[in-house]
């Protein structure tokens, strides 16, 4: 007989801190994510924007794509994505698009966040769980932008 184990939103929230530390190592904004599909994480990502010269390389989208091409779907419909930031508008939009299933956030996004909108950006099927690991999140978030006013 096999033996499942069964993790929990703080598990996979650890994962996706653990990608907020390299981005945060390498001097980007230290947002980090993991899609998971059957308990299973199938994707990880940090944020990139420097590294890639490219606005759009926030954790969010490249989970989302290296999700995508691990199943050969343009759908996560049985896909759970964690991310230590609340999404912005424009990774809001891209989780529409795939039809996420859930979506687990650490920290809120004052500035920026994707609940900022009066109008529902996310599909109307996603599942959302706020503040799992919120103060690890803020705290690494608060960190870097200390670090640069400095």
């Amino acid at each position: 007989m096999a033996i499942v184990e069964v993790f929990t939103d703080e598990y996979f929230m650890r994962e996706a801190l653990k990608e907020a530390q390299k981005a945060l190592a390498i001097g980007e904004v230290p947002v980090g994510a993991v899609v998971v599909a059957n308990n299973r994480i199938i994707a990880r990502a940090h944020n990139q924007t420097e590294k890639l010269t490219d606005a759009t390389a926030h954790a969010e989208m490249l989970a989302v794509t290296a999700a995508a091409n691990f199943l050969g779907s343009k759908y996560l419909t049985e896909c759970t994505l964690y991310v230590t930031l609340e999404p912005c508008v424009m990774c809001a939009g891209a989780l529409h698009w795939v039809q996420l299933s859930k979506l687990v956030f650490g920290a809120s996004d004052v500035q920026r966040g994707y609940g900022l909108i009066k109008s529902p950006i996310l599909h109307s099927k996603t599942e959302i769980v706020r503040g799992v690991k919120e103060e690890e999140s803020r705290t690494l978030i608060n960190t870097f932008f200390k670090s640069i006013r400095d």
